[in-house]
């Protein structure tokens, strides 16, 4: 598989994007650049798997691509927030 420039430029934003608005959703302050880079681009992965073993197809195109990641990023940090319990910040007792 060739990758051009141009996929990678898009790969990228697309994680990036997808990242933040999943750390914003998620009431979380973000994970920095490279962080929400690899929330999004490993949501784009979970996303990619799971919206059509739900039978969900939103089409082509970048806002299909960073919906799709964006959900898939939620997805992650639900599942690393509920085996790490959160991240970040202090846990309250009360």
């Amino acid at each position: 598989m060739h990758l051009s420039n141009q996929g990678l430029l898009v790969i990228l934003v697309v994680g990036v994007v997808a990242g933040w608005l999943a750390g914003r959703v998620m009431a979380g302050g973000g994970f920095g650049l490279i962080g929400d880079l690899l929330v999004g681009l490993v949501g784009a992965f979970i996303g990619d798997w799971l919206m059509p073993q739900l039978g969900i197809h939103l089409g082509v195109g970048i806002v299909a691509l960073i919906i799709n990641a964006f959900i898939g990023a939620v997805v992650l940090l639900l599942i690393l927030r509920l085996i790490g319990g959160g991240f970040g910040g202090r846990r309250r007792w009360i």
